[in-house]
């Protein structure tokens, strides 16, 4: 029983770490890249022989 108490307020702290940094990393423009990827499936990046 006591394992519980001490994991479970472990848990929630580390799923709110990691909210907070993926809330973080949108607010700070990482994965503002919409056209970037619409065209790099575009590019040819085999060169010939």
């Amino acid at each position: 029983m006591s394992g519980i108490l001490f994991l479970i307020p472990i848990a929630l702290f580390m799923g709110l770490l990691g909210l907070g940094a993926f809330i973080w990393a949108v607010r700070s423009g990482q994965f503002d890249d919409p056209i970037g990827s619409a065209n790099r499936i575009l590019i040819d990046e085999d060169e010939p022989l």
